[in-house]
Formats: C-alpha cells, structure tokens, sequence
C-alpha cells in the first residue's frame, strides 16, 4: 500500500463518514485514577484533574499508570497527539501485567514528518511472547482533535476501537494452543519517549530536537467492568455478546481494507514456513 497523505486519508474517510462512531464524554478523574510515574515535571495533571499531558525533551520523556489493576472489560481513553515533526517519538498507550510472563495489549502512536500520517501500531503479548503486530494509518489528523482510542478485553478476544469503529479483533486460539491473556489483572500505562533508532521509516528519520518540547494530552478515561453496559457500544448488540454484529463486521472490513499497513499475518518473508498458528483461518 502506498503512503497517503493526510488530505487524501480525510478525503476517503469523508466518503465513509457514516461510518464514524460517537466519542465519549465525562470521563475520571486524573487525579483518582493515575498516578504520575517518571519523567519529573513533563507530565502533569490539570484543569482541576480531567486534563493530563505527557512531555518529550532531549533530556527526558514522562509516562504514568493506573492505580488499579483490571482483569477483563472495557478501557477508553481520548488523545490528542504529538503536532508537527514528531518523527522519532512514540505516545504508547497499553495495559500489561509485569514479569518475564507478562500479558500486554499495545496502542502505540509512531511519530511522523510533518504532513506524513501517524502510523498507529497495535500488538498483543500472552506470556511474554508478542510478535503479533498489525499497523494502521489514520482516517484522520490525531494531532488537530482528540479521538478515543478503547480496548475491549473479554475471555473470548481482544478489540482495538478507534472513534468507537473496531480495527482489530484478536480472538482467544486457546483451542488451538496459543495462549490468550485471560489470568493476569493489568494495569494501564502510557508513555512519551524518544524511540528515533525503529520508530519512523526504520530509524532513517531522527528526532529534531529543535521542535521539542514534544506533548501529548489525555482527556475522558473511561473504565467499564465486564460485567455491566458501558453508555456507548461499539456495536447494537449486547455487551455480552462473543462476537461483533453485522455493522461492526463492516466497519472492521473498511478499516482492514482501506489502512492497514502492515499485518504480521501475511508476512511470508517472517514467517517462511507459514503464518502463526492463529491466523489460519480467521480475519482478525
């Protein structure tokens, strides 16, 4: 696929608007919520607990966590991302459990030159192992607004949303003999760093200093138990449901079809004897 620029990817997701899903509102409290990690003074907690904003200088980058630890259920949080040149930068955000086993499910932002997408890269790590990455370019500019970016962790599979539309299911293989993170409570982290030797065309494009300090901002997080409805779903069906309905089968197609960019699935070159056992036979 080649690379689009921002004005074509707004062009095609203005043909598919009626695709676009609700952004959430009212979210938590910051302050009763997180806990600011590292970084010293480059992040901060504002405008009375409903603001944080993570900073990226050449000294430094800054990230914080959850106070709580969550096993299943629904996690929402909107972004608005590094503008500008922030090549060499990376904004993650994911829950992951700790140790040499750890689970982990991964959103993370990779930086860009100005006017060139964002590419939004997703993983999944079950006992320590992840190789399961599959990227995406935006159907807009994640640096003008902010957007919601959700996971949905059930025991049957793992939902990435972006704007309330799934962009990925990874589901449990278990039968199959692929491990699937199902016993490990997680918290949420998010960090801002420097990542110029992968991180934007293979490590060819470096971080410019000049344009630092580098910020992130979070707003409206959200966290809902398995167990109950959250106020938006990112389909009609019911909340308990195993599988997306007929709407969000679409959407996940659109997106699949029109921006992923990379999908470990389909990499023969990684995977000369076959793809992983869990790809076979599924669309995720």
């Amino acid at each position: 696929m080649g690379k689009p620029s921002l004005a074509g990817l707004a062009l095609l997701a203005a043909t598919c608007a009626i695709l676009v899903g609700t952004a959430f509102g009212g979210g938590s409290s910051f302050n009763d919520e997180f806990e600011l990690t590292w970084g010293d003074q480059r992040a901060k907690i504002f405008s009375g607990g409903q603001l944080l904003s993570l900073s990226l200088d050449k000294v430094s980058g800054s990230g914080f966590r959850s106070k709580r630890e969550y096993l299943f259920g629904r996690i929402d949080m909107q972004l608005k991302l590094v503008a500008g040149n922030s090549a060499g930068t990376v904004t993650a955000y994911y829950l992951s459990s700790q140790g040499p086993t750890h689970d982990e499910i991964d959103f993370e932002f990779l930086g860009n030159l100005s006017g060139d997408p964002y590419i939004l890269h997703t993983n999944v790590f079950t006992q320590g192992k992840g190789n399961r990455e599959q990227q995406f370019y935006l159907w807009f500019d994640p640096t003008r607004n902010f957007h919601t970016y959700s996971i949905v962790w059930k025991p049957q599979h793992i939902i990435f949303l972006v704007d309330n539309i799934p962009i990925r299911v990874f589901k449990n293989a278990e039968s199959l003999g692929v491990p699937f993170p199902k016993s490990q409570p997680m918290r949420i982290y998010s960090s801002l760093w420097n990542a110029d030797d992968w991180a934007t065309r293979g490590g060819l494009v470096k971080t410019d200093w000049s344009k630092a300090p580098f910020t992130a901002y979070y707003r409206n997080f959200q966290a809902t138990h398995l167990s109950s409805s959250p106020s938006n779903s990112f389909s009609n069906g019911d909340w308990q449901s195993n599988e997306l309905d007929p709407n969000g089968r679409r959407r996940l197609r659109w997106v699949q079809k029109y921006f992923m960019v990379y999908n470990y699935c389909a990499d023969s070159k990684r995977f000369p004897q076959g793809a992983p056992i869990e790809c076979k036979g599924s669309r995720f």
